[in-house]
């Protein structure tokens, strides 16, 4: 069964695509080399031929010339020539010049010389055409074969046309030449294509040292799994080589990253402002999990080294998204702490079921309803204060809750007599994050003082701007601690309960500052932090 065209062409294709690198590159040098060799022979070869044609026609017309400028040969043809001196005097130019032939004829095309004898007398095959005074060169087939030639006009001692001299020079013997340069011309060639052989075998055995002796259908194979592995995975992967610029950058990493434009081969300064983010991925520490914060998203930084051959490349740099998981941890963190509030109230309220008991046992009946209106009276005014002042539910739940927990670890948690907010939690979302992480700081601040320790919340909304100062008793916080203190990662404090620290006031800030808001800080003693945070109903910020 015959094969089509095309399966043929596809089995050749596939059986290429299998020889190796080495044999690949030897069969196409050669083919380079034999085409263009063959190509420029032939190029040379009728540059050749047109240049020496060009040659031997001048060189015919200057004999022709010098013929015609003979006065003896001039005067002899003007008198039909009785004396035959014209074949004479043109036999001899014609062997002092090795000229195949020097034939001198009349207007009339009769032949007065000739190399061949019996043709003198007799008329040219072609018409006389130096009668019209120009120079006529040309490769003409003649009588003894082809020539290049030159007919020039023959003048009179008085300048009148009275004839033409034909001169020719072998065609073979401008063949000889170009065959003889041609030889010349295979001869380099062949040494062209003997040195293009052993580069492409030098070429060869370098490209199998630099790819570790893989085939190309092997790299390409690589190259395929790579990009696929790259940009398949849920890490942003970042490559920076030894001059800081980005040589390898992924799909995931430009998501987390904010880069819309392709970024490789540009430096990390360029591609990210300047700030802790920029600042870890251009020279950061190796290794551990370091945690950056920036406008969308928290993330997990880790920095290895690259080391190629024993000498440094450059780093791989890894991100993890963790801010869904930050917050489901700091809301299970949040919702630990209501969970031992409640069951520090647990034991307080068991206390004081106890004492309405031993009351009731001593028949105090009086004293205990006295005694249950006070406790119960104590607890209900200070939550319904709280609930009448803050309008959100969520938020004067956070405030309730944070009272507790702040009595748990002996801080009292007051809000100010002038605290008021009566919006909507739609416009206050970013509050209940700003305020738990703020309290949280303080509460820990004043929990570590000597004294009683007590927190202060003010929350005030003027002019569609919530103003919101926290202050604790606490140590405060020194001078050179207040430009750290937001900075994703930084804190004073050990890590609890598996939680992160240095990240709460990054995020409060990143809050504050995409909102258009300012945060001021008073170092103490007792810190105070000063927000002023726009509120926005969602209808406008989704105008914007």
């Amino acid at each position: 069964m015959r094969q089509r065209p095309d399966e043929t062409w596809q089995i050749g294709v596939a059986m290429w695509r299998t020889r190796p690198l080495a044999t690949q590159i030897l069969l196409c040098v050669l083919a380079i080399l034999l085409v263009t060799s063959a190509a420029g022979a032939v190029l040379y070869a009728n540059l050749t031929d047109k240049t020496l044609d060009g040659e031997y026609k001048q060189r015919a017309t200057d004999i022709a010339y010098t013929v015609a400028q003979i006065p003896a040969i001039a005067d002899a043809l003007a008198h039909k020539d009785p004396d035959h001196r014209i074949q004479a005097l043109a036999e001899q130019v014609r062997k002092n010049t090795s000229a195949s032939y020097v034939v001198v004829a009349d207007r009339d095309g009769v032949r007065y010389s000739h190399p061949t004898l019996s043709l003198i007398g007799q008329r040219l095959e072609e018409p006389v055409v130096a009668l019209d005074g120009n120079v006529h060169t040309g490769i003409d087939p003649g009588s003894l074969g082809n020539s290049a030639n030159a007919k020039v006009p023959l003048r009179a001692s008085d300048g009148a046309i009275i004839g033409e001299v034909s001169v020719g020079i072998p065609e073979e013997r401008v063949s000889s030449q170009i065959s003889t340069q041609i030889m010349d011309i295979a001869l380099y060639s062949l040494l062209a294509l003997g040195i293009g052989v052993l580069a492409s075998w030098l070429l060869a055995r370098a490209l199998k040292r630099v790819t570790f002796g893989l085939e190309l259908s092997e790299i390409a194979t690589l190259l395929q799994e790579r990009e696929a592995m790259l940009h398949g995975i849920r890490e942003g992967v970042v490559g920076i080589d030894a001059k800081g610029c980005v040589n390898v950058i992924n799909d995931e990493a430009r998501r987390l990253l904010g880069i819309r434009r392709a970024g490789t081969g540009r430096p990390v300064s360029e591609l990210l402002p300047a700030g802790r983010l920029r600042d870890l991925l251009a020279d950061g520490p190796l290794g551990s999990d370091e945690v950056v914060v920036t406008d969308d998203f928290l993330l997990v930084v880790n920095r290895m080294p690259v080391v190629l051959a024993g000498r440094p490349g450059g780093h791989v740099v890894t991100l993890r998204d963790r801010t869904e998981l930050e917050g489901l941890m700091r809301e299970l963190h949040a919702l630990t702490g209501l969970t031992n509030a409640l069951r520090a109230q647990e034991h307080e309220f068991t206390n004081r079921l106890h004492v309405l008991s031993g009351l009731l046992g001593l028949g105090e009946i009086d004293e205990a309803a006295r005694y249950l209106a006070e406790v119960a009276g104590g607890a209900t005014a200070q939550a319904g204060d709280i609930q009448a002042r803050i309008a959100p539910a969520e938020l004067a739940a956070l405030l309730v809750a944070k009272v507790t927990t702040a009595a748990e670890s002996g801080v009292r948690l007051i809000l100010d007599p002038e605290s008021e907010l009566d919006r909507p939690y739609g416009e206050t979302g970013p509050l209940l994050t700003v305020l738990g992480n703020l309290i949280d700081n303080a509460v820990d601040a004043a929990a570590g003082a000597a004294q009683p320790g007590t927190v202060t919340v003010r929350i005030t909304d003027i002019d569609d701007v919530a103003h919101v100062v926290v202050s604790d008793t606490g140590p405060g916080i020194s001078q050179p601690d207040i430009e750290k203190i937001f900075l994703d990662g930084y804190s004073t404090k050990s890590t609890r309960d598996g939680m992160r620290r240095g990240l709460g006031l990054a995020l409060v800030r990143r809050l504050v500052v995409r909102a258009g808001g300012t945060i001021d800080v008073t170092p103490g003693p007792g810190a105070r932090f000063d927000i002023r945070l726009p509120l926005h109903t969602n209808e406008l910020e989704a105008a914007k």
